[in-house]
């Protein structure tokens, strides 16, 4: 595998020369990112728990806000956003696969490792970044709806299906609804592909990882469509048992995705920069008390130099 040199700071970002290299990908990469996700989830099955189970709980809570408030046409808009947030979502199960190519060990507590990654606030900028879209997208929806039916909800769930699916207003409403979420999917898909994963890997900042995103999109746009379909119709499958499902789909996906950036960038497999270091504890002596139980007994090197 080839290399490059890499020189990010956080004033500079990426030079052009030392930009990734983006690989051409197809659907047999597509499907062999899948298929090693699915191992590294069968690998690490405890953390579906732990890191996943927040999804399904999500999804039920904004149902019964949305039932709550009577505004049953949210649900459809609401559970087609976590293809949205989905790439933020994952950022432990980037870390648990990052773990497992090095060989290292990988347990549902390795997943937080993220939270020292000297990228994460970057990660939480574009993470903020897609919570905005998905706000939006909601409202959008809203607004559809609205304007289709006005403001009188259903009253019950075989009323909201009779008004959607037997009028041609509901036809309609579902048109206008598919054909604008499409864009908005776009977007998140376009700027987030592989942002995540690479701000993990490489450190990149915000900017630099979702340009590197739009080009991967840019040279493989039949392979991201088709990504994107995988997505959708995962994310539905995992949804219709009342979100339950997610907690399988959702550790697949960010599994994969970390796997999917592996094949789309061509970088070298580094070991994981925010690992804290292993030190060999100082010895101690028993001629040295009481003087080590004084600072800075022991760590003179890192306050003073050779001339003291």
């Amino acid at each position: 595998m080839a290399t490059y040199p890499v020189d990010i700071t956080s004033h500079s970002g990426m030079a052009g020369a030392d930009r990734p290299v983006v690989r051409h990908i197809g659907l047999p990469d597509l499907l062999d990112a899948l298929r090693l996700g699915w191992e590294d989830f069968k690998a690490v099955p405890s953390h579906a728990i732990v890191l996943c189970v927040i999804y399904p709980i999500i999804g039920i809570v904004l149902a019964r806000i949305a039932l709550g408030y009577s505004v049953l046409p949210l649900l459809f808009p609401v559970a087609a956003g976590f293809a949205l947030i989905g790439p933020f979502a994952a950022l432990g199960l980037y870390e648990l696969s990052y773990r497992r190519e090095l060989g290292q060990e990988a347990s549902a507590w390795h997943a937080f490792g993220v939270l020292r990654a000297p990228s994460f606030g970057s990660m939480l900028g574009l993470g903020g970044l897609l919570l905005v879209i998905f706000f939006v997208w909601v409202a959008v929806a809203h607004a559809i709806y609205v304007s289709t039916f006005g403001n009188t909800p259903a009253a019950a769930i075989p009323d909201f299906f009779t008004q959607v699916f037997a009028t041609s207003e509901g036809w309609r409403m579902i048109m206008i609804g598919v054909g604008v979420g499409f864009l908005f999917a776009a977007v998140a898909l376009c700027i987030s592909i592989v942002s995540f994963p690479l701000m993990l890997h490489q450190h990149a900042d915000m900017s630099d990882a979702m340009l590197t995103s739009m080009r991967v999109v840019a040279k493989n746009p039949i392979a991201a469509a088709e990504w994107g379909l995988i997505v959708a119709v995962l994310l539905t499958l995992g949804s219709i048992p009342f979100f339950l499902g997610l907690t399988i789909v959702m550790p697949l996906l960010g599994h994969a995705t970390w796997h999917l950036y592996r094949k789309a960038i061509e970088s070298p497999l580094t070991s994981s920069a925010h690992e804290p270091p292993e030190t060999e504890k100082e010895k101690r002596y028993a001629a040295d008390f009481p003087s080590v139980l004084l600072p800075p007994y022991g760590r003179k090197h890192r306050f003073f130099d050779s001339s003291d």
